[in-house]
């Protein structure tokens, strides 16, 4: 703006002065055209033009939330649910409720969807926003730099929990995260198809839950679940250590728009 603003009011005093009644300056009531003026004119907007959109260019390519941060990033699928969040680790083989446990340093893919309406997924202090939506997925990427609790929320309207809908984001060592995962194993209960089941209807959760093992492929069933075709070609194979994924019918069908749900004022009422 500086650039637009600091040449006018230095040459308007200038001008004003120069071709002033009686000043220096030449009468040329036929002049048309000027090399020098017409390169001032157009060439310091052309050259900012360029400069801002070789920054915002590179920023936007730096700013991906597809971009991967690093090799070897621990996944995470993210199921957008009214009024909390299913996290799934396919890699550990367990899942959480409304808590993203994260080890420091290390590269994360988060892979989102949603079970319900479109949400908005942000974790303000380690990462920006991203839509998740039904029968879709979409990537956001990070690396935590510091252990410690960080809220994460949907800011997406979805119903009157929604000023509820936030969860824990737990960063901690990497042997930390180990243990935390041998330990959830150890406690948790399993998350198959009939306990998704009973996530489905609208509610608040107080306190996190956390689950030892959940059915393989569960991310995959839930986006199937919106749009079948997507995934009737492609088959999935199972994971070490557990039963072979059941098909997409399996899984119980999504629920119908608002159907269910205390979206609005006048439906809890």
């Amino acid at each position: 703006m500086l650039i637009v603003i600091v040449p006018m009011f230095v040459a308007l005093p200038i001008v004003l002065w120069r071709y002033r009644r009686g000043g220096a300056g030449a009468y040329r009531p036929d002049w048309e055209f000027n090399w020098g003026l017409e390169l001032l004119i157009w060439g310091v907007p052309v050259a900012l033009v360029v400069a801002l959109g070789t920054a915002l260019w590179r920023q936007t390519i730096t700013g991906d939330p597809y971009r991967a941060l690093g090799p070897d990033p621990l996944v995470v699928e993210v199921v957008a649910l009214d009024w909390k969040f299913l996290f799934l680790y396919p890699e550990q083989g367990v899942a959480t409720l409304d808590l993203l446990a994260l080890p420091e340093g290390r590269p994360v893919t988060l892979k989102l969807t949603s079970g319900t309406v479109m949400q908005s997924f942000i974790i303000p202090q380690l990462a920006g926003q991203i839509y998740a939506m039904a029968g879709m997925q979409t990537q956001l990427n990070l690396v935590a730099d510091r252990t410690g609790d960080f809220t994460g929320r949907n800011t997406q309207y979805n119903g009157l929990g929604f000023a509820t809908q936030s969860f824990t984001t737990r960063v901690m060592s990497p042997d930390a995260f180990e243990g935390w995962v041998a330990a959830t194993k150890a406690q948790g209960t399993a998350l198959d198809a009939a306990g998704y089941a009973k996530l489905l209807p609208s509610s608040v959760v107080n306190a996190p839950v956390l689950y030892s093992q959940f059915t393989p492929g569960l991310f995959d069933q839930v986006m199937a679940g919106f749009a079948p075709g997507m995934f009737q070609h492609h088959g999935h194979a199972a994971m070490p250590g557990h039963a072979a994924m059941p098909g997409p019918a399996a899984m119980p069908a999504p629920p119908a728009p608002h159907q269910g749900h205390d979206h609005t004022p006048e439906a809890a009422q």
